[in-house]
């Protein structure tokens, strides 16, 4: 009996430590002119800590603490891409007094990442449509002293439907502890049959490329891919061919060799479906999977066209019950905003509700951004990249 009423308390205390989480407005005031609100718990701040950019996308620490980021530009052009150093970060702002431009004219960057080898040798990765490329990376430089990268995997750039390139143009870069790298490849279509088996997969390999494999299929559009404690996680983008109110969009520690069954099978609501509904681009059902039976379930989903992108966690030592124990995953948004799905920055628990930690991006038809990236700074604070209107965010706990 004691047993018993001991597990209702941890229970009880569980569910009001994780109680629904309350916003209230903040005030934005741009550079530009512009103003609105974002919607926060009041015992936080946003400050936006930079401005100006394009589309600015994912970060990455280097091996002397600066931060990186990169912008694609926009989706007219995709050959004006960069890569960007945040320097001169000024704490009683909250913003950076300095935006080096460090790489420029690059095709859809939308990942980089570093890696230090056995011998001591620091390296800079960076993804393009095309191909993955490494060079030598040197502390404190501003632009690079390697001018010579060395392309360590190539990559298919067209699709149907899309004039510059082809659907999901974006590749992504996560390295785990014992030096793997790993790149996700997304489909060049909604739902098909593909031709070259490298696209709707994440790819393991060596830090000099070798050694390249398959570590997981079937995941149509991995855009956020990030190793956290003993796995690979990744948000994936469902098919748009199936309604407004699925498929889900799921979020999953990876496991080497699954199968996530894009494009024959979807999930709904956490339920695994075979689809057998035909899209625009095929006159029937892809048939790459014969059963959805192997298909793992995903460890937390959004909703469908909500768009997950990038993300990171809040472990135990985190202070403040708010965040502890929990992702915060960005939800980019629905291309048509008249759906009005996502446009947020969620909280994510297995097994728990979602909760919105950041609102305010859509208000009516009118779009004030589209959050893309998360990275923890420290347990009090963290930095978000908005696409939409080149900004990046320092989120922090008021002190």
């Amino acid at each position: 009996m004691k047993n018993k009423l001991l597990f209702a308390f941890i229970l009880l205390f569980s569910f009001s430590a994780f109680a629904q989480v309350k916003l209230t407005p903040h005030k934005i005031s741009l550079k530009n002119g512009k103003s609105f609100n974002l919607n926060l718990p009041a015992d936080y701040e946003i400050i936006p800590a930079v401005e100006g950019l394009k589309r600015v996308r994912f970060f990455a620490k280097s091996p002397d603490g600066r931060i990186f980021v990169t912008d694609m530009y926009n989706l007219t052009d995709n050959e004006r891409g960069a890569v960007y150093i945040l320097d001169e970060f000024d704490a009683k702002s909250g913003k950076f007094g300095k935006v080096i431009p460090y790489l420029t004219n690059l095709k859809n960057p939308n990942s980089v990442q570093f890696y230090t080898d056995a011998k001591g040798q620091d390296w800079l990765y960076l993804a393009e449509t095309d191909h993955l490329t490494r060079r030598k990376f040197t502390k404190g430089e501003e632009k690079p002293t390697d001018t010579k990268p060395q392309i360590i995997a190539t990559f298919p750039d067209y699709g149907l439907s899309y004039k510059y390139g082809g659907w999901h143009l974006t590749r992504t870069i996560a390295f785990a502890p014992n030096g793997k790298l790993y790149v996700s490849v997304g489909s060049s279509c909604n739902a098909c049959d593909e031709k070259e088996k490298v696209r709707a997969t994440v790819l393991e390999m060596n830090p000099d490329g070798s050694g390249q494999k398959f570590y997981a299929q079937g995941l149509r559009n991995a855009v956020g891919l990030k190793w956290i404690g003993k796995s690979l996680w990744a948000t994936n983008q469902g098919s748009d061919h199936l309604g407004l109110n699925k498929p889900d969009e799921t979020f999953y520690a990876l496991k080497s060799g699954a199968d996530y069954g894009w494009a024959s099978c979807y999930q709904s609501n956490g339920r695994i479906y075979f689809d057998r509904t035909p899209p625009n681009e095929l006159k029937k059902p892809t048939n790459r999977l014969k059963s959805c039976a192997n298909v793992p379930k995903s460890y937390a989903f959004f909703p469908a066209h909500s768009s997950a992108m990038g993300f990171d966690y809040f472990d135990a030592t985190y202070a403040d019950a708010t965040l502890k124990d929990s992702f915060l995953v960005s939800l980019h948004g629905s291309t048509d905003k008249d759906l009005a799905k996502g446009y947020r920055v969620v909280i994510v628990r297995k097994g728990a509700k979602l909760q919105d930690f950041i609102s305010g991006f859509l208000q009516g038809k009118t779009v004030h951004g589209r959050p893309c990236d998360i990275m923890k700074l420290d347990e009090n604070s963290f930095l978000l990249t908005d696409d939409h209107s080149g900004i990046v965010y320092l989120i922090r706990k008021k002190s």
